[in-house]
């Protein structure tokens, strides 16, 4: 599967506005949830070379877009000492495809160069790398336990795919109770029609929608 690119570097700024006045038109304003890095994980969704790579087998080139978007989360959140996760999605053979080997034809080998992180957004190394092998990143993965140890009740999800891992990971951390928050700006997906009907989706009654600009100026 190979797309155009419907974000750039060059055009991510003039898109972003238009979105949030798209999707705050599905919900209602919800001041009394603020992030607070303090108790929020910046949760890095799966920026594999397999997607975020130009050789990549299912590169996604919106993914240029979107890694200053991330990076500068990244700094942010290592200056104040916030707690960051990655995800690492990829199978060890067929056996542990579940559903997904029934919808896709190809899989992510573990071991494999697109199983691995792009090197722009490198994890540091006390940063925890969860692998999964579904879309959702709490399925199996230990990483509920993980945030409960570390006194967070707040996620942060960017990342890809928006509509796919990113949604899942985002209505799961909901049901388990945790305030759910999503730049606009710093995931994204294979179209610009996939992705912001996922965030309108989200934005209904999962997840506060907001953008990179915002959460590092608060």
């Amino acid at each position: 599967m190979r797309t155009e690119a419907f974000i750039t570097p060059e055009n991510i700024d003039g898109k972003l506005p238009g979105w949030l006045a798209g999707i705050a038109a599905y919900t209602n304003p919800r001041p009394h949830l603020v992030l607070d890095p303090s108790r929020c994980v910046l949760l890095v969704m799966d920026m594999l070379k397999y997607f975020a790579h130009p050789e990549g087998r299912v590169y996604i080139p919106s993914t240029r877009a979107i890694v200053p978007r991330i990076d500068r989360l990244l700094r942010r959140w290592r200056q104040t000492g916030g707690t960051v996760v990655f995800t690492r999605h990829c199978h060890r053979g067929p056996e542990d495809l579940g559903m997904l080997g029934r919808f896709f034809s190809d899989y992510i080998h573990c071991g494999e160069r697109d199983s691995e992180i792009i090197e722009e957004l490198t994890p540091l190394p006390s940063e925890r790398v969860f692998r999964k092998n579904t879309y959702d990143a709490f399925h199996g993965t230990g990483l509920d336990e993980y945030l409960s140890v570390n006194g967070v009740d707040q996620v942060l999800v960017t990342g890809v795919l928006t509509q796919m891992c990113c949604e899942t990971t985002a209505r799961s951390a909901f049901v388990r109770g945790y305030e759910v928050y999503i730049p606009a700006d710093a995931l994204t997906t294979s179209t610009e029609e996939l992705h912001v009907g996922s965030l309108r989706g989200l934005a209904t009654g999962f997840a506060v929608i907001t953008s990179t600009e915002v959460i590092c100026r608060e």
